[in-house]
């Protein structure tokens, strides 16, 4: 499942990693890439419930395979696309597929470990996205340097198809294998209902949280290259930086996460200790445009990922203590949803900031956001 995450990442990061070259070959604006994203973003945000609800009731065994297949098709077919229209097109459909990469990570961590484990387990399954950021401008720029940006889609598409190879030989597990409501290992939890204030804070702390991390995604290659005069082959080097915060932070914040699982009602005042030092780490990313420095720009993305880690490991760590394991697919797919709507519609206003030059507004909005979703949880929580 970290692999698999890994992929997903090394696919949608390649768009945004080659953002420059390609936006100036096809002439897109940075507000048309903002609306390609949130293509993906829409489509990765029905896709995530669904898969979710999918694998908790049939399993991940073969519902990982066809996700990963479709993921990978639309993955490939980027290098086909030639304009606005087509990237869009590759982008939903590739979000859609990988509507299940996170599900399926936290249904398997919920499989095959005990719950003192499992802060870490899902930090190990959705530690892949990081690292697949952190790889993406080392694998895919020598690649488009050497053969051209559309010969980097079809690399990803390669790697799909090796991953699928190996699931064949993995999924034979017992445990992956066995349905999952007799996999589950706990029943205890409290019914999902649509009416609970608490699932919904759940999706918004989700959501403001991790916006951080689409933000220096999508938008740190346009800044490093219209703001600091950055190259294509600089940004390739610089730009696996940030996401080893991501990466750092998964493992940093599920190991803490998982010292009160022992305890619950100790958990839960952790829980919200770490879940405010996380949102105050959020906010130096405000400082960035008001530096030249290239350094001070590269921290600022670093602590942010670091800070969105711990957003997501907290707020599914929370839901997991709260719902009953049997949804576990679907906690996952409304959280990972949440973020894709919140993706979908900021992405076009920050594109759109970018082209008007208000890179402090921009850069300030998502800064704020994380503490915001940190507050409107903590009033819909204050009796749990």
């Amino acid at each position: 499942m970290l692999l698999v995450s890994f992929i997903s990442y090394v696919d949608r990061n390649t768009l945004a990693l080659l953002a420059p070259t390609i936006l100036a070959e096809t002439h897109l604006t940075a507000e048309q890439y903002g609306l390609v994203i949130s293509a993906f973003s829409v489509a990765y945000m029905i896709g995530n419930p669904l898969w979710g609800r999918a694998l908790d009731v049939w399993g991940v065994r073969w519902g990982m395979v066809l996700a990963v297949s479709v993921w990978t098709l639309a993955s490939a077919s980027h290098a086909l696309a030639s304009g606005f229209a087509g990237f869009a097109l590759a982008r939903a459909v590739l979000g859609f597929g990988e509507g299940a990469t996170f599900p399926g990570g936290l249904r398997v961590a919920v499989q095959t470990l005990a719950p003192s484990k499992r802060s870490r387990g899902i930090a190990v399954a959705y530690s892949g996205g990081s690292l697949g950021a952190v790889v993406t401008p080392l694998l895919i720029t020598p690649i488009a340097l050497w053969w051209g940006w559309r010969a980097a889609f079809l690399f990803t598409g390669l790697i799909g198809a090796a991953w699928l190879a190996l699931w064949a030989f993995v999924s034979r597990r017992p445990d992956i294998r066995a349905h999952p409501r007799a996999a589950d290992r706990t029943e205890g939890g409290d019914r999902m209902r649509a009416s609970d204030v608490r699932l919904w804070s759940f999706g918004l702390l989700y959501a403001a949280g991790a916006l951080p991390i689409a933000f220096v995604i999508y938008g740190s290659a346009l800044y490093l290259s219209r703001v600091l005069g950055a190259s294509q082959a600089l940004i390739g080097k610089l730009l696996w930086i940030p996401p080893l915060g991501w990466e750092i932070g998964y493992f940093f914040w599920g190991w803490l996460a998982d010292r009160g699982a022992a305890r619950p009602g100790g958990r839960a005042a952790l829980l919200k200790r770490l879940l405010a030092a996380a949102a105050l780490l959020a906010l130096p990313l405000a400082a960035v445009p008001w530096t030249a420095s290239l350094r001070l720009a590269m921290a600022g993305f670093f602590l942010a990922m670091f800070s969105a880690a711990g957003f997501i490991i907290l707020s599914i760590a929370h839901a997991t203590d709260l719902y009953s394991s049997r949804y576990a697919g679907l906690i996952s797919g409304i959280g990972s949803a949440a973020w894709s709507g919140a993706v979908a519609v900021m992405m076009p206003v920050f594109g759109r900031l970018f082209d008007l030059g208000r890179y402090a507004t921009a850069f300030g909005i998502a800064a704020a956001l994380p503490p915001a979703g940190y507050l409107v949880w903590r009033a819909a929580n204050r009796r749990t």
